[in-house]
C-alpha cells in the first residue's frame, strides 16, 4: 500500500516539476488547467488514463490484501481440524471463508479420495483460475503503461507540426508562436511518461505480488492434500497388516504415495 501511494502521489507532484523545467511559466501556469491548456488535445485522453490507472491501483490494492488471498485465521483454522477421517469439516470451513486459498481447499477437498494426480491437476486448474481472478485490470493497466508515452509522442508529433505550420506563415519574426507550439510538445511528452512510468511500475508491483501469492497458495494446498492421503495410505496399511503399531511409513515418498493411491 506504502508504494502505491508512492506512485500515485508521484503522478501529481512531478508532473509540475517536469513542465517547471522545461519552459519555466509564471506562477499562475501551475495550476492543472493551466498546463493541460498548454499541453494541448492529447493532453485529455492522457488525463483519463493518470485517472484510470489511480482507480484500477486503489482497487488492486485494496483486493490483493493478504486477508482476501491467503487468511492467516483460516489457514491456522483448516490446519488444526485438517484429518482425512472428516474431511466434510474441512468443507465446512472453506465455505465460512471467502478467500482465494480456501476455493483452492475446496477443490482438493472435493475430489479426495482420487488418485493424488488428479486431485494435483485440480489444484493447479483453480489456482489458476484465482491467478486469472487476482489478473483482474491489470491488463488495462499493462495498456495504459504502454499507449500513454505514445500518446504524448503523438501529441509531441502534433506540437512540432503546429511550429513548423507557424514558421512557414510567418518566418521567425515571431517566436512567440513558435515557441507554443514547441511547448505544447514538450508538455506532453512529459505528460506521457509521468503517467506511463508509474502504471508501468505498478503494473509489475501486482504481477509480482500475484505471482507469489498463487505460489504460496499452490504450495500450502499440495502439503495439506499430501497430509490427508499419507495418513490414509497409513491408515489402509494398518488395517491390512492387521497390527497394532502403525507401520513406521515415515519415509515414505511422495511418488511412493501416489503409488499407493
Amino acid at each position: 500500500m506504502k508504494f502505491f501511494i508512492l506512485i500515485a502521489s508521484s503522478i501529481f507532484l512531478w508532473f509540475p516539476q517536469v513542465v517547471h523545467a522545461a519552459e519555466a511559466p509564471p506562477e499562475s501556469s501551475w495550476k492543472v488547467l493551466a498546463i493541460i491548456e498548454k499541453g494541448g488535445i492529447m493532453m485529455y485522453p492522457i488525463l483519463f488514463c493518470s485517472i484510470l490507472i489511480v482507480g484500477i491501483g486503489i482497487e488492486r490494492a485494496y483486493n490483493l490484501r493478504r486477508k482476501n488471498i491467503i487468511n492467516t485465521e483460516f489457514l491456522k483454522n483448516i490446519r488444526n481440524h485438517w484429518n482425512w477421517k472428516d474431511v466434510h469439516l474441512g468443507l465446512q470451513l472453506c465455505n465460512a471463508h471467502d478467500n482465494s486459498l480456501a476455493r483452492i481447499l475446496k477443490t482438493g477437498l472435493l475430489r479426495f479420495g482420487g488418485k493424488l494426480d488428479e486431485i494435483e491437476r485440480a489444484i493447479e486448474g483453480a489456482g489458476q483460475h484465482e491467478a486469472s481472478l487476482m489478473n483482474s485490470n491489470l491488463r488495462v493497466l499493462g495498456a495504459v503503461a504502454n499507449i500513454t508515452p505514445m500518446m504524448g509522442l503523438l501529441g509531441t508529433v502534433f506540437g512540432m507540426i503546429k511550429a513548423f505550420n507557424v514558421i512557414s506563415q510567418s518566418g521567425t519574426g515571431n517566436p512567440g508562436l513558435v515557441a507554443s507550439g514547441i511547448s505544447e510538445a514538450l508538455i506532453t511528452t512529459a505528460a506521457g511518461m509521468v503517467v506511463g512510468i508509474p502504471a508501468l511500475a505498478m503494473y509489475h508491483y501486482f504481477r509480482g505480488k500475484i505471482d507469489r501469492y498463487v505460489f504460496e497458495m499452490e504450495e500450502i494446498s499440495f502439503q495439506l492434500v499430501e497430509e490427508l492421503s499419507y495418513e490414509a495410505v497409513r491408515e489402509k496399511k494398518a488395517q491390512e497388516e492387521d497390527d497394532d503399531s502403525p507401520p513406521q511409513a515415515s519415509g515414505k515418498s511422495r511418488q511412493e504415495i501416489r503409488a499407493a493411491l
